[in-house]
């Protein structure tokens, strides 16, 4: 949910004030290609394009997805995907996934407490095992790493950075808070930014990252 939002007519000075005040030219080089991926959702034919290749990506990076049809409690149960949403929610939860320990790959919801989506809320809150802290870092980094993907696959990447709120203290800290969280993806090795066309960095190939993310 947006917590402000911002009139269209005023998206362009707004995204100009966020990108000014990023200083490294790797933020401003990822923020660039968010920036140039579409602010609406798809809809119709092209919106189930989208959902079939976050389910494509979610597979390489050895995720179980439910087959269709199928009931779930949640978008993750510490089994599978929930295949029946949109494609930026499976595109956050296979960063989710990438980004949690073995250990939290088994609880629902990853063990962060209940989501929007989550229907069983009760199960969920007794799954969670992290701080209120960690659940807020590790949210920003799952939102930022599939907002990154989105952008990879020729996606709305701007429609979710404005509607995960990524925009919320622009004067004050949001650039820094981006540049940050960026970072800390970067190192974890979950990144492939050649294919964001970012110069000057070494590539994090996807047989690296489902490694990764099969790992035990």
């Amino acid at each position: 949910m947006i917590l402000t939002a911002i009139p269209r007519e005023q998206l362009g000075p707004v995204l100009d004030r966020f990108e000014a005040g990023l200083d490294d030219p790797l933020s401003r080089a990822v923020f660039g290609r968010i920036r140039a991926t579409s602010v609406d959702r798809a809809v119709g034919a092209m919106a189930e394009e989208h959902r079939q290749a976050a389910l494509t990506l979610a597979r390489n990076l050895g995720i179980a997805i439910y087959p269709e049809g199928e009931e779930c409690a949640f978008n993750w149960d510490g089994t599978a995907l929930n295949s029946a949403t949109e494609a930026y929610v499976i595109l956050h939860e296979a960063a989710h996934f990438v980004l949690a320990p073995a250990e939290r790959r088994r609880l629902v919801d990853f063990g962060l407490g209940p989501g929007p989506d989550t229907r069983d809320r009760a199960a969920a809150e007794r799954a969670a095992v992290l701080s209120p802290l960690a659940r807020e870092e590790d949210e920003a980094a799952a939102s930022l790493l599939g907002i990154i993907w989105e952008a990879q696959l020729g996606q709305p990447a701007l429609a979710s950075f404005l509607d995960q709120n990524w925009l919320e203290g622009l004067d004050r800290s949001a650039h820094t808070h981006f540049a940050v969280v960026l970072g800390r993806l970067r190192r974890s090795g979950s990144l492939d930014l050649t294919l964001l066309g970012v110069p000057g960095t070494a590539k994090l190939g996807c047989e690296r990252r489902a490694a990764a993310a099969r790992t035990p």
